[in-house]
């Protein structure tokens, strides 16, 4: 085939040539033997007669000039053939170029237009905006006018009186100068008289700016338009016509009006005192200080704090603010609800001998509520469990004498150092016990810390000197470590040597005891309202709340209205030690109170107060400040123990939930106390809820929310209580003595601690070569060098003294079977858990690990 340039072709249909253009190729094609051969190629695209004739349609300047056929190529296939395209693909280029330059020119126009729109309203609004400034400027000129107008009025006025006066003047004198021949003054010389004004010292235009003022007035009258300062657009067309003034612009006139009359200057501002709580809103703050409330927000706005009228601020933005308003300011508390509560200072001459409150103190078991029991003759030991003071007692004996002294037995159990505390806080003298067969123990020690942090005198009372092997001396040489120097070695304290058993030097102790208050001139008012301390309370089953409590000043009678701590209540009954009835209790007599609404904490100061209202508000303050002191203190200290074992990863110690009741509040206070003492970082004893008084339906269901036992100290539960128990499997455990409770505890916590590791190293193995088993992998054939290896087993693999894995044994078989242990010098083969990298030569070290339960020291 050849190219036939010059020959016509006949028909639609070109004859088939191979074109050398952009469309051919040459493909080299290779056979055996090493022949090969050149083949051109032509790649075609086949082409409609549709697509011909539409492509023709649209470009006809396509056609070859001059219709003289395939002598020489069109433009557009030149154009192709040079861009190496066909002419089909260079037209529908052509045709995306067009849509795209017309898609740009419409876009063009679109932003174009928008843009036209936007100056449009931009002009819109500068116009609305002039137009707004020049009816201020016109309203303005109006004003001034309307001002001008008035102040001339004001002046015709005034000239009118003074032409009338004058006329009436010149009438009375004009007769008598008619008489006399003289001449009458004429109209217009009265007029040139009355018109020297200062519109006459103006160049002499005063009389026409008058008329034009009169005759603009007239018109206004008659309902003509008022003129305006400016011409507008609006009144050009006459669409301002109708228009009227609103309603606010009038009442603003009238305002402005008032003001002026009233001399346009503001009044001075009143000072005033503002009393100031620790919050109050802004509308609250603007009331006292008697400004307006949008003024207050505007002054919070310039400062930069975007506040409302409702919005609450603190005492100190306040008194900012009060005092930029030119105020003065009083700063209250809620806590001023409790000022004047302790009354006034009493009149000396008011005072009377009181007697002295006396508390017995020393280490557990030393005889001290014998010694009472001794003093009162009444037995009491035989009340107590285990014959331990399970809490304070508070007892008035009446001497020989006819003297009287107040008695506080405090326990001497480690768990009872808060009680020994509070009752050394609310005495007059300390008697220290000490038993002459024991000398100073723990708890004697901490009594005398007890006795010197209160200031108060101590007296020593050596107990038991009858026992055989009693030693007087070396207590009172051992007292002398702790700084207690009695009068025999010089010193100042006294020492008593006794004995609760045989009832022996009773009577020198309370001579002793005497002779110190006699020192000390105790006295008190008991014509004032009482107070005093709370010793203890607890939640009696037929009498409800009862607590004992031991007055220091005043006398408490039944019917007084009484505060104690966070409780209050009107005094329905007064209940000495022997349970009998009193009408009154004096300074220093202890009584058991009935009639609170609640137990209130030992240690808290009861007030006697005027009424039920200042009670209430009293104990409603301190309750609402008592939640919020533990509601921000279990907040602190969950967040912080929550970042501390996040920051540290330690993890969170497991607690042991107990609901705890007990017969008084102080017993529950002082287990809570032991028990926390025996908890560590990992385990701790939680007391969810704990209380005086006994077990009800309330106190199971929450042990059964939370999942904790019921400790019981000396009270028991109801048949309600104990059925509920054992429907839902709540454990309920009754105690009678301190000891036997806090040993539970710690045998439980003991329970939930981790056990302890310990590893023993058994033995030691070579591998000496390593076989690849199908379906098990790698196996270590393996002597033993030393010890014993063990089926389960630790392992270690060292390799070079180094130790590259520790896990355990996969398997230890010692020919086909496996064996439970292999010994020394003896071969075997070993397989580890998910590890195969093995090699000959390695050595296996084996332990094992011995888990060893803790305990609670």
């Amino acid at each position: 085939m050849s190219d036939s340039k010059d020959k016509k072709p006949s028909g639609g249909r070109k004859p088939l040539t191979v074109s050398r253009g952009s469309g051919s190729g040459t493909v080299k094609q290779t056979f055996s033997h090493g022949r090969s051969k050149q083949v051109v190629v032509e790649t075609k695209k086949r082409r409609t007669v549709g697509a011909q004739t539409k492509t023709a349609a649209a470009k006809p300047a396509a056609k070859k000039p001059g219709g003289d056929g395939g002598k020489e190529p069109s433009k557009l296939e030149a154009a192709a053939k040079k861009l190496g395209i066909t002419v089909e693909e260079l037209v529908q280029r052509q045709k995306v170029l067009m849509q795209r330059r017309a898609a740009e020119e419409k876009r063009k126009a679109e932003v174009e237009t928008q843009q036209a729109r936007t100056k449009a309203l931009q002009d819109k609004q500068q116009a609305k905006v002039q137009e707004d400034k020049e009816r201020e400027e016109a309203e303005v000129r109006r004003k001034a006018e309307e001002a001008e107008r008035k102040k001339a009025e004001a002046e015709a006025k005034a000239r009118a009186d003074a032409e009338a006066k004058a006329q009436k003047s010149e009438r009375s004198t004009g007769r008598g100068k008619g008489r006399d021949g003289g001449a009458a003054p004429s109209q217009a010389d009265l007029e040139a008289a009355a018109s020297s004004g200062p519109s006459r010292r103006k160049g002499g235009r005063g009389g026409k700016e008058d008329r034009d003022r009169r005759d603009s007035s007239g018109d206004r009258g008659r309902g003509g338009k008022r003129t305006r300062g400016k011409l507008t657009i609006a009144s050009a067309l006459g669409d301002d016509g109708d228009r009227q003034r609103s309603l606010a612009s009038v009442k603003r006139a009238r305002e402005r009006e008032r003001e002026r009359r009233a001399g346009g200057e503001s009044q001075e501002k009143v000072s005033v005192e503002v009393t100031l709580p620790e919050t109050i809103t802004l509308q609250e703050l603007a009331g006292r200080m008697n400004e307006r409330v949008a003024d207050v927000v505007k002054y919070m706005m310039q400062q930069g704090d975007m506040l409302r009228g409702n919005d609450i601020i603190d005492a100190d933005t306040a008194e900012l603010i009060a005092e930029e308003f030119g105020h003065t300011v009083k700063r209250v508390s809620e806590a001023d609800v409790e000022i004047g509560l302790d009354g006034e200072e009493d009149d000396p001459k008011d005072m009377v001998g009181r007697p002295p409150i006396v508390t017995i103190m020393g280490h557990v078991d030393h005889g001290k509520t014998s010694l009472l029991d001794a003093l009162r003759s009444t037995d009491v030991v035989a009340g107590e469990a285990g014959g331990i003071t399970q809490h304070i007692g508070a007892y008035q004996v009446q001497l020989k004498s006819g003297d009287k002294i107040s008695f506080l037995d405090t326990p001497g159990h480690a768990a009872f150092s808060a009680m020994r505390a509070r009752g050394a806080n609310v005495t007059d003298i300390v008697i220290l016990v000490v038993a002459a067969n024991d000398s100073v123990m723990p708890q004697t020690i901490e009594a005398i810390s007890h006795a010197k942090a209160a200031e108060v005198p101590i007296i020593v009372a050596v107990n038991k000197v009858d026992l055989q092997e009693a030693d007087p001396n070396k207590v009172l040489t051992d007292l002398l470590q702790h700084d207690i120097q009695v009068e025999s070695m010089g010193g100042e304290v006294q020492a008593v040597e006794v004995s609760a058993l045989k009832k022996k030097g009773l009577d020198d102790l309370t001579e002793a005891i005497t002779l110190q208050a006699e020192l000390l001139d105790l006295k008190a008012n008991p014509k004032r309202a009482a107070d005093g301390i709370v010793v203890e309370s607890q939640l009696d089953k037929g009498r409800g709340p009862v607590a004992t409590v031991l007055v220091k000043r005043g006398s408490l009678k039944r019917g007084d209205i009484v505060v104690a701590g966070a409780q209050w209540g009107k005094v329905r009954a007064l209940v000495n030690e022997r349970g009998q009835q009193m009408k009154e209790a004096g300074p220093s007599v202890p009584a058991e109170v009935l009639g609170l609404d609640g137990t209130p904490e030992p240690g808290d100061v009861f007030n006697v107060v005027e009424n039920e209202a200042r009670a209430r508000e009293i104990t409603e303050y301190r309750q609402r400040a008592k939640r919020q002191k533990q509601g921000i203190a279990s907040q602190r200290t969950s967040l912080e123990q929550f970042m501390t074992n996040l920051k540290d990863g330690a993890t969170k110690a497991e607690d042991l939930p107990i609901v705890l009741k007990g017969d008084v509040q102080g017993s529950v206070e002082a287990i809570t106390q032991s028990l926390e003492k025996i908890s560590t970082e990992e385990v701790r004893a939680n007391v969810v809820y704990g209380a005086a008084g006994g077990i009800s339906e309330s106190d199971i269901l929450l042990a059964q929310s939370s999942g904790a036992p019921v400790f019981a100290f000396n009270v028991r539960a109801n048949k309600q209580a104990r059925e509920l128990a054992e429907k839902s499997g709540v454990e309920i455990r009754y105690y009678s003595i301190i000891y036997e409770l806090i040993d539970d505890v710690k045998a439980s916590l003991s329970g939930m601690l981790a056990p302890e590791k310990k590893e023993t190293f058994i033995g030691y193995a070579d591998i000496l070569e390593v076989f690849n088993i199908t379906k098990v992998g790698k196996v270590a054939g393996c002597k033993v060098t030393e010890g014993v290896v063990k089926r389960g087993c630790g392992v270690r693999l060292l390799r070079d003294d180094v130790v590259i894995h520790e896990g355990h044994l996969k398997t230890l078989k010692r020919f086909k079977d496996e064996v439970p242990e292999v010994t020394n010098g003896m071969e075997c083969g070993m397989a580890f858990e998910k590890y195969e990298d093995i090699r000959e030569g390695d050595r296996i070290e084996c332990f094992e690990i011995e888990m060893i339960a803790r305990k609670l020291d």
